[in-house]
């Protein structure tokens, strides 16, 4: 198989498992807190991990950065628990909608915190980007519902640890990453679990499991599929992802998709496109280039 067509499979497999992990957690958030919910997220999703990173034959998992793996972890913990709250409490559609963002800041923090210079197209794909914010959120209005700043902040948290991901890939392999993440953040996440436990019963246990399988199943497709393909051909597949959770919000929890989160989600996803297709574009011109040629403003 081609690897373009292999990556665009991966990916496609990779938003099936993340939105699948949404509808889960919103079903696990009926039973336990969100706190404990994203403990046994990441406890089942380092068990489904360890028998395909331990296997013989594999190289010694070890690192030199294991403070940039704890601050990494604690981030995305952060964002984890305000991302959860939003899917267990918010529209499934408005949530991940929202989620989308993340670009737009990533954008912003690749700036701020890496130096990189970003010009005048991409900067207008962010406003763009977060003119489709304000349409979901709509503050101001009768319609607006604080908990949507919730979902804000996970995708701003989401974006420095993308930031903190593209710094240790430089050193580290994409698997090396998720397990130190895991590692990490499942300590981490039972210090706040602890202060509102409640043993889960039932079928609650089957929906935490199905979290943590499906959360590390799509983190191991992305970053595949990722090393195969190119990033501003594969982001047009992951919004395949509102799709499916807008259709088992109306089925599970009879949701509906408002024009607002709809109209917003196109704007946000639109923006993201372009911005994947510029970086794109710069990647390959400073391949092809010579150093002090790629160096000049392109946008």
């Amino acid at each position: 198989m081609a690897a373009p067509l292999r990556a665009a499979l991966l990916m496609l497999a990779s938003t099936m498992a993340f939105g699948l992990m949404a509808v889960t957690i919103r079903l696990a958030t009926a039973h336990v807190p969100t706190q404990e919910v994203a403990f046994f997220r990441n406890a089942f999703g380092l068990l489904a991990l360890l028998p395909m990173l331990m296997r013989p034959g594999r190289s010694p998992l070890r690192t030199q950065q294991l403070p940039r793996y704890f601050l990494r972890s604690a981030i995305g913990l952060g964002s984890m628990l305000c991302g959860f709250w939003a899917v267990g409490h918010l529209p499934l559609s408005q949530a991940v909608s929202l989620s989308y963002s993340t670009p737009l800041f990533v954008t912003i923090a690749a700036v701020l915190w890496l130096g990189e210079t970003v010009r005048i197209r991409r900067w207008a794909a962010v406003i763009v980007g977060f003119i489709g914010v304000l349409v979901i959120v709509r503050p101001g209005h009768h319609g607006f519902e604080p908990g949507t700043l919730i979902a804000v902040l996970a995708a701003v948290l989401s974006a420095l640890v993308a930031i903190q991901i593209k710094q240790l890939t430089r050193v580290d392999g994409a698997d090396i990453v998720v397990f130190y993440t895991y590692v990490f953040w499942v300590p981490l996440s039972l210090v706040p679990a602890l202060f509102v436990w409640a043993w889960p019963t039932g079928v609650a246990w089957l929906w935490l499991v199905a979290t943590g399988i499906f959360g590390t199943a799509g983190q191991l497709l992305w970053t595949r599929a990722l090393r195969l393909g190119e990033v501003s051909a594969l982001t047009p597949i992951s919004f395949m992802q509102l799709p499916l959770v807008a259709l088992c919000g109306w089925l599970l929890f009879g949701e509906t998709l408002d024009r607002w989160t709809l109209l917003g989600a196109a704007i946000i996803l639109a923006a993201n496109a372009y911005i994947a297709h510029r970086e794109a574009v710069l990647a390959r011109r400073t391949a092809t280039q010579s150093p002090s040629a790629a160096a000049k403003p392109t946008e």
